[in-house]
């Protein structure tokens, strides 16, 4: 049975935080020194009830929420200019100073609640989940893996500054990677190429630096697998992210699955790509250009543009949506244009004191670009959903729900997509691009997590190794009806544009099991457009007080990868596309 929750979404408008009940309202995270005598006094404060032990959860929550928003901050500053050493230094100084010194009290804190006499009187409905995570932790944690957790962020730190300096020079013009990926929606099949040829030259650049990191993060996180007592860092991963409702053979089985029903359907669209393009064979820069002839979709202009037609888009849909987004931009809570000097890549990082989170991306007036920023719309919606849950840990789902919210919004927006393309023609060839997008999402998905399995059940694989085996699980999922005849050099390097590897590892297989229930989401929300969007939101509004079937069922959908249902619903989008 799912636990029930009070009616969420009355109130969008949250200009400041809510008062705080434990901590000074003036009260700023600046060094350790302040912050541990909270860290000893919750360690320390005698219990005698369950009344008491709720209470101290609830400042324990409040602690940990003022901790992550302001790691959050130091995190978004430092992507928005990675370039800037001051906000470097200020994330670093989180991620050196405070993180180290919190983990052991975070762990003896876990160990004072499930020792309290008074845990079994807590109701079991409301706390199920989180104190199974709980649990959790305690099994995993081991001291000697603090300075190891330090050392793996400084080098994902330096990931991120080495990629978002990335720039290729086009007719004279320097830009951004993401800038220059637009080139290749050109109509010109000479200048597409030009631009892919330059961005992968770019990329190989430091192709051999971004190895060697890579190396020492694959070392660095075995370490801390075996410190845990875990044959690698994918099962310790598994049991880290809270993976309570499938294994790793569940993920080679929807390898296999996708490999079975997706790929013949892409390798199909492939084909007609070909021949409409009047191609005699196709080449990597010819799968982004409109097979029609017609020249790119450009949705918007500017950063400013985007937002405020996705807040329309929002607002038809449910008032409280467009409320979402309207207060982001209140709050200055954005950064949406691609620049030098920002990070790759885009995010929605909640905020668990103020509620209302942030949206990062690198917008560029591409289509992608509109679905980037549905997609985080998505996540920001499910932020503010949960906003008014008790507890820190509530607000935070498994990816598999998280990536449920923002995929689902890509696709139940769709009907008013109107507001960014003119005329019947740009909205078919918008609407038909997403949903091949959408079926390409599961051989890549397939590719990044097949190939991050390998990595870590092989820790000891040389970079050469590393490299065949990427090139074996590419070829097997991707681009099987394309030639890479001459350009062969370039494909052992393609997986580190995928900053998940780096930044956060098996964060991936969660993107194809969502997309699975996004489409089926959709599906009702074509049947019956309101029960849909209510059983949306109804569902995201648990946050993580019900496990992931429990969540999916609430948004009358199931939690299923089998090779049967992702037929069933690939079927489905297929017939929409046919419709177009």
């Amino acid at each position: 049975m799912i636990y029930s929750l009070p009616e969420l979404t009355a109130d969008v408008t949250a200009p400041t935080r809510p008062p705080r009940r434990y901590l000074p309202e003036a009260f700023a995270v600046t060094d350790w020194a302040a912050l541990e005598p909270y860290f000893v006094e919750l360690r320390d404060r005698p219990v005698n009830n369950a009344e008491e032990l709720e209470a101290w959860l609830l400042d324990r929550s409040e602690l940990e929420s003022v901790l992550s928003e302001d790691l959050a901050w130091r995190y978004i500053r430092m992507t928005c200019d990675t370039q800037d050493q001051h906000r470097s230094e200020a994330f670093q100084y989180f991620v050196s100073q405070i993180e180290p010194n919190a983990a052991p009290y975070d762990h003896a804190l876990n160990e004072k609640l499930v020792a309290s006499p008074y845990i079994n009187e807590l109701s079991q409905e409301r706390y199920r989940i989180f104190l199974r995570s709980v649990r959790r932790a305690l099994e995993i944690y081991r001291a000697e893996n603090i300075p190891l957790k330090t050392e793996i962020s400084t080098k994902q730190q330096e990931y991120a500054a080495t990629v978002g300096a990335m720039t290729v020079t086009l007719e004279g013009e320097e830009m951004t990677l993401q800038r220059a990926a637009d080139r290749l929606k050109d109509l010109n099949r000479a200048k597409r190429e030009e631009a892919w040829r330059a961005v992968q030259d770019r990329r190989v650049q430091d192709a051999q630096k971004l190895d060697g990191l890579f190396t020492e993060l694959v070392g660095l996180r075995h370490r801390m697998a075996l410190n845990a007592d875990f044959p690698n860092f994918r099962d310790y991963m598994f049991a880290a992210l809270g993976r309570f409702d499938y294994t790793p053979e569940d993920c080679y089985a929807f390898h296999a699955a996708i490999r079975e029903t997706v790929v013949p359907l892409i390798d199909e669209i492939d084909q007609h790509r070909r021949h409409d393009l009047g191609l005699a064979e196709l080449r990597p820069w010819d799968l982004d250009v409109d097979p029609s002839g017609k020249t790119p979709l450009r949705p918007f202009e500017t950063g400013q543009e985007l937002l405020g037609k996705t807040i329309t888009v929002f607002q038809r849909l449910d008032p409280f949506l467009g409320d979402c987004l309207t207060t982001m931009r209140d709050m200055g809570h954005l950064d949406l244009e691609s620049r030098k000097g920002k990070a790759p890549g885009g995010y929605n990082y909640p905020l668990d004191e103020t509620g209302v989170p942030f949206i990062f991306m690198n917008a560029t007036s591409s289509l992608r670009d509109v679905i980037t920023m549905l997609h985080e719309g998505g996540h920001a919606v499910h932020s503010f959903l949960t906003r008014r849950l008790p507890m820190g840990a509530d607000k935070h789902p498994p990816s598999e729900v998280a990536e449920l919210a923002s995929m689902s919004m890509e696709l139940i927006s769709m009907d008013h997509w109107d507001v960014f393309f003119a005329g019947d023609d740009e909205l078919r060839r918008a609407k038909k691009t997403h949903l091949e997008s959408v079926l390409e999402t599961f051989p890549w998905v397939a590719t990044i997590d097949k190939f991050q399995h390998w990595v870590y059940e092989n820790p000891q694989h040389s970079p050469a190794e590393r490299q065949a085996k990427w090139v074996e699980i590419f070829d097997e999922f991707n681009q099987r009806t394309v030639s890479w005849e001459s350009i062969e050099a370039y494909k052992p390097w393609l997986w580190q544009k995928q900053l998940h590897l780096y930044e956060v590892p098996f964060y991936y297989i969660e993107y194809a099991m969502a997309q699975l229930g996004a489409i089926a989401v959709w599906r009702n929300f074509r049947h019956d457009p309101q029960a849909g969007l209510e059983a949306y939101k109804r569902a995201l509004a648990l946050g993580y007080t019900a496990t992931i079937g429990e969540i999916y069922e609430a948004a009358g959908i199931r939690f299923d990868f089998s090779t049967e249902y992702l037929r069933s619903l690939a079927d489905f989008v297929r017939q929409e596309m046919a419709q177009l």
